[in-house]
């Protein structure tokens, strides 16, 4: 698992890479938790290079969503492949988190 941060002039892109379960989970809550870490916090997740994501790893979108709503800002998840995009949907996080097809239209808030 590799969690990477980067910023842009309107977003901090959290870059995750790798399988997203119980052992990589606390990596991306550790780089949420650094990104969230600012007053009206605005986060895309670049999840393009999940491979597999399981209950833990989903919780963990869920958990930085909602500290990002409590602080006034947002958390989009962008690039997820059609395993992860089928799973959040699913689960019922596509009507809670914003999907986009990539980091670019999360940022500027186009829905694909």
């Amino acid at each position: 698992m590799d969690v990477s941060l980067s910023e842009s002039t309107v977003a901090v892109v959290v870059t995750v890479h790798g399988t997203l379960d119980m052992d990589g989970a606390p990596l991306l809550a550790a780089r949420l938790d650094e990104a969230l870490d600012r007053p009206e916090p605005r986060v895309v997740v670049d999840v393009a290079g999940v491979g597999f994501c399981d209950s833990i790893g989903l919780s963990t979108f869920v958990l930085g969503h909602s500290r990002a709503r409590a602080c006034g800002g947002w958390l989009r998840l962008a690039g997820p492949s059609e395993f992860l995009e089928r799973l959040l949907d699913t689960v019922g996080l596509t009507r809670l988190i914003g999907v986009y097809p990539s980091v670019a239209d999360a940022v500027a808030d186009r829905p694909g």
